[in-house]
């Protein structure tokens, strides 16, 4: 059985290690915990009966740790992988898998070398909802996929979050920081993608913190916060994405899959359930479909748990290096568009994920 560590005792940190230690505690250890705010950590290990390491350092040194689940901001997701690699652990890191391409690859180099894997949030895409809907489209319920459709809109962090200064920094923006839960399930349920266009801007020029915290503070946005995309999927498929920080209200969908028989409405992709809903061309009214029994609830950690069975019996793992790279690709490749005005012709590989 694979142990892990967890680094970063953030606002995501308690349902990993809810699920490390009770849904998935058949398939892995959770030995450790690690937080730069040390009194977080030592809270975790008391509650979860682990050790509590004051430094990365630490951590890494030790012998009870197999794989780290690096759950940091995602400006640190790069220089604590790469040192978790650098000390022959396994590393998943939350969602994206870094800020930058170039930092990504750095990775892959480096588990290459050390013989190590790399794997990446979201994990949602294998959660009973998309699973049903990756179902119905290989059993050709609406015929051949031919356009989709994804919309991530609202208005922002800086009302809730205790520090959303990063979400309007460089590494962070809409399309960062939820584009890879809508572009996993699209990649998911349609295969990779070859080219993207795009616009993106910057709508506000500053955003006023209203949280309880840091009520009244001021936050300099320097990244976009409303990109609108066109992806050219591999097998024909034309899809639209808008990724926004900039609306207060709206009604459109989360994700629909428009095929040559019917269309599908797809469930939240941040999500792990439904519902899901089909209307064949014929019908006159939509059809929700019972969903596969497996993880339709909150199942954070499936990723870190599948991985750990792939290392196990020495297969691939599903929230592949190689998917969340791609993702990351077209993300930067959506803003690389529109800063040159042209498409941008994605150069990372990519499977479709087997289904689950």
């Amino acid at each position: 059985m694979q142990r892990v560590g967890v680094v970063g005792m953030g606002n995501i940190s308690k349902i990993y290690l809810d699920n490390l230690t009770g849904m998935f505690k058949d398939k892995v250890k959770l030995t450790a915990v690690g937080s730069r705010t040390l009194s977080r950590a030592e809270k975790a290990a008391e509650d979860y009966n682990v050790t509590a390491f004051k430094t990365l350092d630490e951590m890494l040194r030790s012998k009870d740790i197999d794989i780290i689940l690096n759950l940091t901001p995602p400006k640190a997701h790069h220089e604590v992988a790469l040192a978790a690699i650098r000390a022959g652990k396994h590393v998943y890191n939350e969602k994206p898998i870094c800020t930058k391409r170039e930092e990504a690859m750095e990775l892959f180099d480096a588990a290459e070398e050390m013989g190590v894997r790399i794997g990446g949030a979201p994990d949602t895409f294998m959660g009973a909802g998309l699973q049903t809907c990756r179902k119905l489209i290989d059993d050709g319920w609406i015929g051949q996929p031919v356009a989709a459709t994804a919309f991530i809109m609202n208005h922002g962090h800086e009302h809730w979050h205790p520090a959303p200064h990063f979400f309007y920094k460089d590494g962070g923006g809409p399309m960062l920081d939820l584009g890879p839960y809508y572009l996993t399930a699209l990649v998911n349920l349609l295969g990779p993608v070859k080219r993207v266009c795009g616009s993106a801007k910057i709508s506000f020029d500053t955003r006023t913190i209203t949280n309880e915290h840091l009520n009244g503070d001021i936050i300099d946005v320097e990244i976009p916060t409303h990109i609108a995309g066109i992806l050219d999927f591999k097998n024909g498929a034309i899809a639209t994405i808008i990724t926004s920080f900039d609306v207060y209200s709206h009604t459109l969908p989360f994700i629909e899959i428009y095929g040559s028989e019917g269309t599908m409405q797809v469930p939240d992709p941040n999500t792990f359930g439904g519902p899901v809903l089909v209307k064949r061309f014929r019908d006159e009214t939509w059809s929700e479909i019972p969903l596969l029994k497996k993880y339709a609830e909150n199942s954070r950690g499936l990723g870190v748990a599948e991985m750990a069975r792939a290392i196990e019996e020495d297969c691939p793992h599903r929230a592949s290096f190689e998917l969340t790279y791609h993702v990351l690709d077209i993300m930067h490749g959506i803003h690389d568009a529109s800063n040159s005005s042209r498409y941008y012709k994605v150069k990372s590989k990519c499977k479709r994920p087997e289904a689950l």
